[in-house]
């Protein structure tokens, strides 16, 4: 009997997705409402986005019991971008536009040759780049349209080569600890700020170190805690509403790794577990791809660059530069798998992971309550 093969679940860049969110938000005063936009957001005097890293629409559904309060939330689910991964969902969210746009491809990112940056620590070869690549000339956007935003994260995040790249612009207010957030929020309202960015990475964190199981669950009640607090603080008029980056994958299988012949036509490898970057030494591109359609296809998509440009998963308008970023041949998990990459020994140590386009880790939450 032959395997069915799902198909990806495209991202949405000019509908329901997460690289529609913010340009919507700042345009309720002028536009149509969209269907897939909460109806009492559009009206509401003061926003306080609460964006949690690693929480899918399918872990919503399915851990209920330990969500109680993001349970009653109102509304649906929207797209993530490609790949689903951190560096690249939050970038599309916070600057409005689709991955071909604002450049940061991936949790590592080829950059030159032979160079691969990891974005998320912003590092090459171990070594901090923001001097040798500066984040704010690399993606170039400002985020929130160039508004001055307060944004609420964890301390030490706005020192960070990431957040210069996709947080450019705004004010920060950091916690230590997470039962200080409803309390800085709330001080952010009262002085009228009408839109406020906080994020939370609590659930990705825990989800990649212990799995989907009891941790995962523990983690679960702790954030839905700060969204009741957030909701008990908010004033008359004011709307909350709650989006991820992505969802989470359990992956327990042994991380696939590359074989001989695989390596003998590569130059490096990039990309993330789950959405596996490969750049073929010159002339070997065609046979990378014959040999790992053969040997891979039951596990994974496996895509030329020139496919998957061409069809649109990062978004349209894909410049050179971009594309000169992708690898030649994608290994793109839509089984419970990851594929190694040798200059990352830490990843495989993983056990849930994203990066994927398959429905647990492209769906998230769009959710919201308002303050009557």
């Amino acid at each position: 009997m032959r395997t069915v093969i799902p198909a990806p679940i495209l991202p949405a860049y000019d509908g329901p997705c997460i690289a529609s969110l913010i340009p919507m938000l700042w345009s309720r005063s002028v536009s149509e409402r969209p269907a897939w936009f909460p109806e009492s957001v559009w009206e509401a005097k003061q926003v306080v986005l609460f964006v949690v890293d690693g929480l899918g629409w399918e872990q919503v559904l399915r851990y209920k019991d330990s969500l109680k309060t993001i349970s009653t939330g109102q509304g649906t689910k929207i797209t993530s971008v490609a790949p689903t991964t951190t560096a690249v969902a939050l970038t599309s969210l916070t600057t409005g536009f689709s991955p071909t746009i604002h450049g940061l491809m991936g949790y590592r990112l080829s950059v030159g040759t032979d160079e691969v940056l990891n974005v998320l620590h912003w590092r090459i070869n171990g070594k901090d780049a923001r001097s040798t690549l500066p984040p704010y000339s690399f993606q170039p956007i400002p985020a929130f349209r160039g508004s001055k935003v307060p944004v609420v994260v964890k301390s030490g995040f706005p020192s960070s080569g990431f957040t210069s790249a996709h947080l450019q612009g705004a004010v920060f207010h950091t916690w230590q600890m997470p039962s200080v957030i409803g309390v800085e929020v709330s001080e952010l309202l009262s002085k009228g700020e009408t839109f406020i960015y906080v994020y939370y990475d609590g659930i990705d964190k825990v989800a990649h170190e212990w799995g989907l199981d009891s941790h995962y669950k523990a983690e679960l009640k702790a954030c839905d805690g700060i969204v009741e607090e957030l909701i008990e603080r908010l004033p008359k008029g004011c709307a909350l509403v709650l989006t991820s980056d992505h969802g989470q994958v359990q992956v327990d299988q042994p991380v696939i790794v590359p074989d001989s012949n695989i390596m003998d036509m590569v130059s490096f490898i990039s990309g993330e577990g789950r959405f596996r970057w490969l750049h073929a030494n010159q002339g070997a591109q065609k046979q990378l791809l014959e040999y790992t359609t053969d040997l891979f296809s039951d596990v994974a998509w496996v895509m030329s660059r020139d496919e998957l440009v061409q069809s649109e998963w990062f978004g349209k308008q894909a410049s050179k530069q971009f594309v000169e970023r992708l690898g030649d041949v994608a290994l793109v998990s839509h089984e419970p798998v990851a594929f190694m990459d040798p200059g990352d020994i830490r990843e495989m140590q993983l056990l849930a992971r994203h990066g994927s386009l398959t429905a647990a880790e492209m769906w998230v939450p769009l959710l919201s309550w308002f303050a009557e």
